[in-house]
């Protein structure tokens, strides 16, 4: 364990939070360069904004590509989109957000606008699925539910990954960046629809 566990954050371990959302949106990935493109790890894409690893274009492309994906797989149910309390997860939550109201799709988020445990839109993916049913989990047909989850997990501070969930709630990487079009929202949680 680290020594200075539970102990205050000391200023060397602090970020500046403006300069790394404002580099989200300011700095743009060179295709030449391969420290810039999306790379998939465990389940999703990582990277930091101040390195052009893990800005806007980023997300919009691999949003665009789980659009893609999902129809290639005909899942036509609502998407469930959560994030996480770090830096990057909101403004690239909302980039995501965007391209999927463009697309049309139905997208539940929580139900405070707030942030999402992870594994809250893995039950919630499985319970609008048939998990809970009788009959079990649903993995085929009309009306199927997946998500993404906007988080770094144990990454770095200044690292950010978006993740995307299947049908079955477990890690899926989307294969290629498709065309984009804004929005139903609906909140996954008891509270009114947004």
């Amino acid at each position: 364990m680290d020594p200075r566990a539970g102990t205050p954050a000391q200023p060397q371990d602090l970020i500046d939070v403006d300069a790394v959302v404002g580099a989200y949106y300011d700095r743009h990935p060179d295709p030449e360069d391969p420290a810039q493109k999306v790379v998939f790890g465990t389940s999703g894409h990582r990277g930091s904004s101040l390195d052009s690893a893990f800005n806007e274009d980023h997300i919009v492309a691999i949003t665009q590509a789980i659009l893609e994906y999902r129809r290639s797989q005909g899942t036509d149910g609502p998407l469930f989109i959560g994030r996480d309390t770090h830096a990057l997860s909101l403004p690239a939550w909302e980039s995501a957000l965007q391209v999927l109201a463009a697309a049309g799709v139905e997208v539940r988020i929580d139900a405070r606008d707030s942030w999402t445990p992870t594994p809250a839109v893995s039950h919630a993916i499985l319970t609008f699925n048939g998990a809970t049913s009788a009959d079990g989990l649903r993995t085929s047909g009309p009306g199927l539910a997946d998500g993404i989850v906007v988080t770094p997990s144990h990454n770095p501070r200044v690292t950010a990954a978006s993740s995307t969930t299947r049908r079955t709630a477990g890690p899926r990487a989307p294969r290629r960046p498709a065309g984009s079009r804004t929005a139903r929202t609906r909140s996954c949680g008891p509270a009114s629809g947004r």
